[in-house]
């Protein structure tokens, strides 16, 4: 039977993070929202992943980042969205706290709805804040798939994103 896990658009990537994380014998977390966990499975889709993964949270609501992300109330009064900021903070609170060479986070508007289209960007249906954080510092990136509200379609390319990400950042192609 042929595996329809993870997604074809994650097998090669997930495949060339793994082996670096390997070769380095480094580790990863993982503090995710938008993707609902599917940077988390497809990590460990991989043989060997308990070598190289540390742990993850899915952060999915507000609550959530308090109870595991070290947000205070105060934090969820002034969210206005997901922001690089938002995922900086969230990466190295989650990289202190598991003990990992490396985190990445992530979070965006999957859609198909995401607030008033237009009055703020990051609301976009599409639009991905991510960083990756390490030894040296943490590096962020945020972007538009283009896929619209297409809920799915996004969260499977938040986690590519993601993982390319983690990719520069270790191969050093970032700006760390």
């Amino acid at each position: 039977m042929t595996s329809t896990f993870p997604p074809h658009e994650l097998r090669e990537i997930v495949q060339e993070v793994a082996s670096l994380l390997k070769e380095r014998k480094e580790t990863i977390s993982v503090a995710e929202t938008a993707a609902g966990g599917l940077i988390s499975a497809t990590l460990l889709s991989v043989p060997g992943a308990s070598s190289i993964y540390r742990g993850g949270l899915t952060l999915y609501t507000l609550e959530s980042r308090v109870a595991f992300a070290g947000w205070k109330p105060s934090d969820i009064e002034s969210y206005s969205g997901p922001t690089t900021d938002i995922v900086k903070g969230l990466a190295e609170h989650t990289r202190r706290t598991l003990g990992s060479n490396w985190t990445v986070s992530e979070s965006g508007t999957a859609g198909p709805g995401g607030g008033v289209k237009g009055t703020k960007r990051y609301r976009d249906p599409g639009f991905l804040a991510l960083a990756v954080a390490g030894e040296r510092g943490t590096e962020v990136r945020e972007l538009v798939t283009g896929l619209g509200g297409d809920r799915e379609g996004n969260m499977v390319q938040f986690a590519v994103e993601a993982l390319k990400l983690v990719r520069d950042t270790i191969k050093g192609e970032g700006k760390l």
